[in-house]
């Protein structure tokens, strides 16, 4: 189960939805939901945008891109987000 598996290529954009649960003893892609949605866990907690900023390093690590190129486009406060990555 690798995480490209599951992107939706726009273009010159890649899109996926996240469900990131903080907290978690390390971080990780586990589960995909019935929707497509990727379930991942993160170490940091929600606050003071940590978690969303451990989410970009870990994706850009996992996906081999730069952070720079990685945009939570909507629900950044929220459990659920949609991502974007430039290419």
């Amino acid at each position: 189960m690798k995480i490209k598996d599951y992107l939706k290529i726009e273009e010159n954009n890649a899109y996926f939805r996240v469900k990131v649960v903080p907290r978690a003893p390390l971080n990780e892609f586990f589960a995909v939901l019935d929707d497509q949605t990727l379930k991942i866990r993160i170490k940091a907690i929600p606050e003071k945008w940590k978690a969303n900023k451990e989410l970009i390093k870990f994706l850009s690590k996992e996906l081999k891109v730069k952070k720079d190129s990685i945009k939570i486009i909507s629900w950044a406060s929220d459990q659920i987000k949609i991502i974007r990555i430039e290419f």
